[in-house]
């Protein structure tokens, strides 16, 4: 079978497409025949090794798949060879065939594109995870989405929207921030152009309940001084490149809460709870109540491409490689 991989810690261009073994399922494993793949900025890391772990080379990058279940491993009784399944790993996705834990898939509703569903649970989990039991955000709180035309950043403006609360999308243009109307944003900020701190201030009344921030950088600090009392500042990523320093004292002036959210411990830690979770945001997406974005679909042989894609900013919503 081909599999994309990574062969060199330069970034994207040490990306080429090989062929290997095929995996077989052992006991509690499913074998699934990938559709589709869904890219995420953790896999331009990867390509570097300046992730929070860090593969040898040659390896796979890749966090998430759609596909048909080809084989079972003993013991699996949720799935059969044939359905339609979505899983999230920790690497590994990009490859005409993956095996996967039993435990980490879900069914894909049939009304739901295999391209779609690639690129739908990493990005959507991680955010109902970061509002629902991070922020516990409510109805009527008014919710500032930082990088919010990419994967994570439109999913929080459709939850956000989706659980109640009044939406403020900030991106880096007006056709980013476009997308972001589409998705369910009451009010905008292009940051390329406005203070983010008093453009979110005005817009919020005074100050914003829940910040969602996938950038770090610069304006993590505006985003905080833009936050309302025992706001809570959710910690996504650092798409940015640095780690903002935050001054503690903002903090203590607002008696608001910096928040971290690290989905995937959680996924491993509290497996019950975050299938739960994904049950309800299946759900929502064959409902309709949902609507990712697909910026474009892409073949392995341009997974470099992709990923610099990713790397340059310029991906609204999700990327997605089939083989």
């Amino acid at each position: 079978m081909r599999a994309l991989r990574v062969h060199e810690l330069v970034g994207p261009t040490g990306l080429r497409v090989d062929e290997i073994d095929a995996p077989k399922p052992s006991t509690g494993e499913v074998l699934v025949e990938v559709k589709a793949a869904g890219v995420n900025f953790p896999d331009v890391l990867l390509t570097y090794g300046k992730y929070q772990f860090q593969p040898t080379p040659p390896f796979s990058p890749g966090g998430e798949i759609a596909g048909v279940v080809k084989a079972v491993g003993e013991g699996v009784t949720s799935v059969s060879v044939g359905d339609r399944v979505a899983a999230t790993m920790l690497n590994g996705a990009f490859a005409e065939q993956v095996v996967v834990p039993e435990l980490s898939l879900a069914k894909l509703p049939d009304n739901v594109s295999f391209e779609v569903g690639a690129g739908f649970l990493l990005t959507y989990a991680t955010t109902y995870y970061a509002l629902k039991d991070r922020a516990h955000l409510q109805p009527g709180e008014k919710l500032l989405v930082l990088g919010a035309a990419g994967g994570v950043g439109l999913a929080a403006v459709e939850l956000g929207k989706r659980m109640g609360a009044t939406v403020i999308a900030a991106a880096s243009s007006a056709e980013k921030l476009e997308l972001t109307k589409q998705h369910g944003a009451s009010e905008v900020i292009n940051y390329s152009e406005e203070k983010l701190k008093d453009r979110a201030k005005a817009l919020s009344g005074g100050g914003v309940d829940v910040v969602y921030d996938p950038v770090g950088g610069d304006f993590a600090e505006q985003a905080l001084r833009a936050i309302a009392w025992e706001g809570r500042f959710l910690v996504i990523g650092f798409a940015a490149g640095e780690i903002p320093k935050i001054p503690l004292n903002l903090t203590l002036l607002k008696s608001c809460q910096i928040v971290g959210v690290f989905w995937g411990a959680f996924a491993m830690r509290d497996p019950a709870k975050n299938r739960a979770n994904i049950q309800q945001l299946l759900e929502w997406l064959a409902a309709g109540e949902l609507a990712p974005h697909v910026d474009a679909v892409l073949p392995f042989a341009q997974g470099a491409e992709a990923l610099q894609r990713m790397e340059r900013r310029e991906v609204k919503g999700k990327l997605v490689l089939v083989p």
